[in-house]
């Protein structure tokens, strides 16, 4: 017989990805400016108020896919082997990760355009990022190699997350020419170069 501590976390985990998903519906249809969190509860079949239990604002239920991806790609990085240099590590996990999870492109590409164009979505999003970025730096930490103290970690970390935006601005500015995952190798190959 399950636990009701485990039916009751994935009925939570599905509502809010039942809210994330008509966020991202009225987006497509509205438009972010048109979309308003009694709209995004409405189409989720939910109540204002549980809507408030879930995310702050509609810019936090947009972004809920792209938190969720990022936090599987750190738990990724974390598995990988304890002896593995960080970038290696850090290249292996978003290779494996690529293959594993392939996003839905269209959802990466609707979000990364109103990022661009929506200054309080881009800030909710570097805010994410912020956060996601010491995850990263934390589980780089634990990894052997060169230059323990807190400053390689962190500079790891703020490169690889770099990287990813980068990758999918270009993919976006590709008109999603390629698939994601052969841009975001293409970055790293580059960001792994000296700069000297």
């Amino acid at each position: 017989m399950e636990s009701p501590v485990g039916l009751r976390e994935r009925k939570k985990a599905a509502t809010r990805q039942a809210v994330h998903e008509a966020t991202m519906r009225l987006t497509v249809e509205l438009g972010f400016d048109h979309v308003t969190v009694e709209a995004v509860a409405d189409a989720a079949g939910i109540s204002r108020r549980t809507f408030s239990n879930y995310f702050t604002n509609k810019e936090d239920a947009l972004l809920y896919g792209e938190e969720q991806l990022i936090g599987s790609l750190v738990r990724a990085i974390r598995d990988r082997p304890a002896d593995e240099p960080a970038w290696t590590a850090l290249r292996a996990a978003v290779t494996e990760f690529s293959r594993r999870v392939e996003p839905p492109e269209r959802e990466w590409a609707v979000r990364t355009r109103l990022a661009m164009r929506h200054p309080s979505l881009l800030a909710r999003q570097l805010a994410n990022h912020a956060e996601l970025e010491r995850d990263l730096a934390d589980a780089i930490a634990v990894r052997k190699g060169p230059g323990n103290g807190p400053v390689r970690p962190a500079v790891l970390a703020a490169a690889f997350l770099s990287t990813l935006r980068i990758a999918m601005r270009m993919w976006i500015e590709e008109d999603l020419a390629r698939a994601p995952g052969e841009v975001i190798d293409e970055v790293l190959e580059e960001m792994a170069r000296s700069f000297d």
